[in-house]
């Protein structure tokens, strides 16, 4: 499908502007680039009626939005969010990984929150938009990512508990350091009081609710753990993932991830790993992980967008601390650099995941 004049605009301007975007290069102190929010350029917004279709959006300079006070999203948290990250190869050019998987995760996740979404070809042109647009945050390779925030939220006035009138998709991007940029380990801390999710909730989609609830709990931090690792609902035994990413667990070769049953967000770059060690001939197992399992592993590493993928040195339940496995001759170094090469353009893209903007 051809792009849209709109793309084609902004990518004559973006090859017009390369000089510029060198230029900001050299004067932005790329090394010391934090896991925050950097304003940049420009964001993309596209609207519709309920009832009806998403039509043409459009490119805005980055700025405030006006909501009505009644609107569904601050009265009733009617909104979906995705995150995903443009990134720089070693010849300069500008891919993203796998989005038409957020694409489809968007439209997964507001169908249960009963709100239209934009079809998977709008999602992607206003990706490759809004990258294009914001060309020159995106950081040098190996220093960073732009990091792109899709949002789709009810903007229209409600007072009756339902679907909002009037819904808004938007996309924002932010240059991004390392998340974890002091530590390349995690040291997880299992939380026995407070659930992340329950059956039959939001849990396995991106609502905007699933996160608020569990700010409380990363007060863990402040204790010297990296993040949390929160059990199931149902019976309070089994792992489910850490309050911001997926958890895999290594014994033996054998990897064992938390089943994506309704609780467990469905993640891309959990998805990638577990197709990548399926290739490379290791075992997968998407099942119930109990403590035991926990106790008895040998590596333990977490995926996600943020997070990218990254060991955990240990995990500590209740006064018990276990220490795993870390460096270059586990197996979750392996998934790691087949993961990254792929991602960052090192290798030829074999799977189909990447997709260039430039």
């Amino acid at each position: 499908m051809p792009p849209s004049p709109a793309l084609q605009a902004i990518s004559e301007s973006a090859v017009q502007s390369h000089e510029a975007d060198e230029k900001y290069g050299d004067a932005m102190k790329w090394d010391e680039l934090e896991f925050g929010v950097i304003p940049t350029d420009y964001m993309y917004i596209m609207k519709c009626s309920n009832g009806d279709n998403f039509s043409q959006g459009h490119l805005a300079p980055y700025g405030k939005i006006e909501l009505s006070p009644f609107s569904g999203i601050l009265n009733y948290g009617q909104g979906v969010l995705e995150g995903l990250k443009a990134i720089r190869t070693k010849d300069g050019r500008v891919q993203l990984f796998r989005p038409e998987e957020n694409a489809v995760r968007m439209k997964m996740s507001a169908e249960r929150l009963c709100m239209p979404s934009p079809s998977t070809h709008q999602f992607l042109d206003a990706l490759k938009q809004t990258v294009l647009a914001n060309k020159r945050w995106v950081p040098p390779e190996g220093k960073g990512a732009l990091y792109i925030r899709p949002l789709l939220i009810g903007s229209g006035p409600v007072l009756g508990l339902g679907p909002a009138p009037e819904y808004t998709f938007l996309i924002f991007a932010t240059p991004v350091g390392n998340y974890h940029k002091r530590a390349s380990t995690m040291n997880l801390y299992i939380e026995n009081e407070v659930r992340r999710a329950t059956p039959g909730g939001t849990g396995g989609v991106k609502s905007i609710t699933n996160y608020s609830p569990i700010i409380l709990v990363t007060k863990a931090r402040a204790k010297g753990f990296t993040d949390v690792l929160f059990l199931d609902a149902a019976t309070g035994k089994n792992i489910e993932e850490v309050s911001s990413c997926n958890i895999f667990f290594v014994k033996d070769n054998v990897i064992l991830t938390p089943r994506t049953s309704g609780t467990v967000l469905p993640g891309v770059t959990r998805k990638s790993i577990i197709e990548i060690a399926r290739d490379l001939n290791y075992m997968v197992e998407e099942r119930d992980v109990p403590l035991e399992d926990v106790l008895a592993a040998d590596e333990v590493f977490c995926t996600g967008t943020v997070v990218e993928v990254t060991a955990v040195a240990s995990i500590t339940h209740q006064d018990k601390r276990i220490e795993y496995r870390t460096g270059e001759e586990t197996v979750f170094h392996k998934l790691r650099v087949v993961l990254k090469e792929i991602q960052t353009g090192v290798v030829e893209d074999k799977m189909g995941w990447t997709m260039l903007i430039d």
